[in-house]
């Protein structure tokens, strides 16, 4: 009799850089709010849904538990997205520095080193552009190669940008190019890149707004019908349960469905 092996899943781990102290952005860590945050959202939607389709307080808590259990997972790659985001803005204002440096005659040591007082009179101490630029920084005073350490913020940022400013500084770099241009040229594509993006979001933040209005007006019907004496709408019964369960599932269907329309990316 064979027997049979459980597969072990394997754990993700993290990859903090090579000098140790790097951020995995992959990973998103929850904080206390954050989780708050994601259970009462959770909570509170499916409680007002459920209790609005069948009136019911206990379907209500109990449904809203359950989703509130849920959804964290999705908020968190939510806020994953948003830090990334965060992140490729305050690179860009990292650029402006380094092209600032640059012109000032200084070397690849001294700009990082400029940086990272540049950056955190912008963002604050605790800024993750801030914490990667004193690593690059703290790296270069220890003779560790800057093509490694930009590959290597590129790598745990898994941002397409950092990732093309990298391989330009790598070879240029090597070949003595003018860094100075270089560094210029590549903040002024992430400038227009950004700017197409904003003008895309301003073009379809109405679809958005849109949206999000036709998922809240089911629920805004079904009160509306039950003021009306609505019989379907009011009762429970086998045939008014299915009827409503097959809509919230249309309905949560098209939502996602919406969403993935509308994230357009670059």
């Amino acid at each position: 009799m064979a027997l049979k092996k459980k597969k072990k899943t394997e754990e993700y781990v993290e990859n903090r850089g090579i000098m140790g102290n790097g951020k995995d952005y992959h990973v998103y860590h929850m904080t206390k709010p954050d989780v708050m945050t994601a259970w009462a959202l959770g909570f509170a939607a499916a409680s007002i849904v459920l209790f609005a389709f069948f009136n019911s307080p206990v379907l209500s808590v109990v449904g809203g538990i359950l989703c509130a259990k849920i959804l964290p997972k999705y908020y968190r790659e939510f806020k994953k997205k948003k830090q990334l985001n965060e992140l490729r803005a305050q690179f860009k204002d990292l650029l402006e520095s380094l092209t600032s440096s640059y012109s000032a005659g200084q070397n690849t040591v001294e700009a990082f080193g400029d940086a990272v007082s540049d950056m955190m009179s912008i963002y604050g101490e605790e800024a993750d552009i801030v914490q990667e630029v004193r690593i690059i920084s703290t790296g270069l005073k220890h003779n560790v190669n800057i093509e490694e350490l930009l590959k290597d913020f590129a790598a745990r940022s898994s941002l397409d940008d950092v990732m093309s400013f990298a391989n330009v500084f790598e070879i240029c770099n090597r070949q003595g190019s003018d860094l100075k241009r270089i560094v210029s040229d590549t903040r002024e594509i992430i400038n227009d890149k950004i700017e197409v993006e904003m003008e895309i979001e301003t073009m379809i933040a109405g679809s958005k707004n849109e949206l999000n209005i036709m998922m809240i007006m089911p629920v805004i019907v079904v009160v509306m019908l039950k003021g009306l004496g609505s019989g379907m709408a009011g009762s429970n019964s086998l045939a008014a349960v299915l009827v409503k369960m097959v809509c919230i599932g249309i309905f949560a269907l098209a939502y996602v469905m919406g969403r993935k329309i509308i994230d357009i990316k670059i």
